[in-house]
């Protein structure tokens, strides 16, 4: 199922328009959590209206064209403050879709009535039941949850949708379905689950027993199965590239070229691909931005983002992974930032985030499909 011996037909370079732009209203963030990758949560760096002005220049058209994305992410995007992040959304047109990826704490009736207002998507940073959410905690070292749980309350009191995202540290027996039964009842529409990342300022080591992740993740899906309310992010890109692979159509999965993932930084800078280099400099690769907006039209810039250093060298990784790992039509050669921050350079091959959320999510879906094939007739 891994399609291994597939020839996947070569992605060149990135594509000029990105399916979405990732937007830092502020560094700020209002906890702190002990597996964050921020490096500068701790301070209230603010966007300017001018950088979402140059922004939306770029962004407009491509809404115009089709459909198209600003995720707002921070820091916590919240903590930006009403008026400010009303500024900052202004330029955009009216074609454009908004979403927000908030830990829910400061979320209260008012921040409900601008997310009507302004047609803003939610997503909550929850990583389960109060005792799996030992690491969300405020400045103060104190717990989160009471007040990440207000804020969905509130969510759901407006009747807003709104999708949920959990972090797991150490998967285990029974873990997967505890938490697909909390969100069920939680109220969220989608679920997106991520293990543990080392990546930023987080170097706790992510490594992990293969069959213990192998099997949360059959387990996730058994617990699915037995009750699909919600939309499983990476549950349902699985089964999407095992059908495709079923009917043969696998080469048709990935993109030509890559997706840019543009994010735009607080003071304007471009950094493709991983959101998580945002704040980090390197002697080798500078500080990883491809340009400006406040200097360069966001177009522009991307236009020649695959010219950046450091992504020529992700670019060489790519095809390596092409060439050696049986999973590459899953995953196409993985996340920039896992590559950086496990092997400290870009073109290198399979890292523990691989393994753990790519290789043995598949692996989890095709074992949990092989326990529970129907017989024969």
């Amino acid at each position: 199922m891994a399609a291994r011996g597939r020839s996947f037909s070569g992605m060149r370079g990135l594509a000029a328009v990105p399916s979405y732009v990732v937007m830092q209203p502020t560094t700020l963030c209002n906890l702190d959590c002990a597996y964050c990758y921020l490096p500068l949560r701790a301070v209230d760096r603010r966007m300017s209206v001018p950088v979402a002005e140059a922004v939306a220049a770029s962004v407009n058209p491509w809404a115009a064209a089709g459909r198209f994305s600003v995720v707002w992410h921070g820091g916590e995007p919240l903590a930006a403050g009403r008026e400010h992040l009303a500024a900052l959304i202004a330029p955009f047109g009216p074609q454009v879709e908004h979403h927000v990826q908030t830990n829910a704490t400061l979320i209260d009736d008012a921040w409900c009535a601008f997310f009507v207002e302004h047609g803003v998507r939610v997503s909550v940073s929850v990583d389960g039941p109060r005792e799996r959410n030992g690491e969300r905690v405020t400045r103060g070292g104190g717990p989160a949850y009471d007040r990440i749980m207000r804020g969905v309350a509130a969510l759901r009191r407006h009747g807003l949708p709104f999708s949920a995202l959990a972090v797991v540290g150490r998967p285990g027996p029974g873990l997967a379905t505890e938490l697909y039964d909390y969100f069920l009842d939680l109220g969220c529409d989608v679920l997106g689950v991520n293990i543990e990342e080392t990546e930023g300022v987080n170097l706790r080591d992510n490594s992990h027993d293969e069959k213990l992740v192998t099997a949360f993740w059959a387990e996730l899906v058994a617990a699915w199965r037995r009750e699909p309310r919600i939309h499983l992010r990476e549950v349902e890109w699985s089964l999407r590239y095992a059908a495709a692979v079923l009917d043969g159509s696998a080469d048709d999965v990935l993109p030509r070229r890559l997706d840019p993932i543009p994010t735009v930084g607080h003071d304007g800078s471009v950094i493709v691909l991983s959101p998580e280099l945002a704040g980090f400099t390197d002697v080798r690769y500078g500080d990883f931005s491809s340009g400006n907006v406040l200097t360069t039209p966001l177009a522009e810039i991307l236009a020649h983002a695959d010219r950046t250093p450091w992504v020529g060298e992700f670019l060489a990784g790519v095809e390596a992974c092409r060439s050696s790992c049986p999973y590459f039509g899953f995953c196409g050669g993985g996340h920039a930032a896992n590559r950086y921050f496990e092997q400290g350079r870009f073109d290198g091959t399979q890292t523990a985030h691989c393994r753990n959320s790519k290789i043995h999510l598949l692996e989890g879906v095709l074992e949990h499909a092989r326990d529970h094939q129907s017989p024969a007739a």
